[in-house]
């Protein structure tokens, strides 16, 4: 109903939440998927790739972007610095972006990918479902790789 009248994926993901009954179930934990992911894949197969923003039609490449992010955060350092501070405040979604965009700015910066694999790691430990936990988990592995040969 809320693709029909013209939502976005990122609002319809703010409002649709499996009923509490269902959730509450045993069985229906999230061990693999998870209702997010089931919503994308229900507005992908429905709607298309296209997301509802205009300026994700045809954007700018993600490195490109990253680069006009970190100016005008200031420096890939402050993007590290409120990543730092989500961290600890347990923003851990908001940290995944700052050091994602550092990383894609400044993607041979040893520091960059210290923060994205304490990031990452603390990401697999909260998360419920063996696909959140494998590709967190590969982020901060692929970080810790590369904070090693820089």
């Amino acid at each position: 109903a809320a693709m029909n009248q013209g939502a976005t994926i990122y609002e319809i993901l703010e409002h649709v939440q499996p009923p509490a009954e269902l959730a509450a179930k045993p069985y229906l934990r999230p061990v693999y998927d998870e209702p997010d992911f089931i919503v994308r894949n229900v507005y992908r197969c429905l709607g298309g790739w296209y997301s509802g923003v205009p300026s994700e039609l045809k954007p700018s490449p993600r490195r490109q972007q990253a680069r006009e992010i970190a100016n005008l955060a200031g420096g890939v350092e402050r993007l590290l610095a409120r990543a730092q501070e989500c961290v600890d405040a347990g923003d851990l979604a908001m940290a995944s972006h700052l050091v994602d965009w550092a990383a894609d700015a400044e993607p041979d910066d040893s520091e960059v990918h210290w923060l994205r694999a304490e990031v990452f790691g603390r990401r697999v430990l909260a998360e419920p479902s063996t696909m959140s936990r494998g590709i967190f988990g590969a982020a901060a592995r692929d970080s810790r790789q590369r904070r090693g040969s820089s």
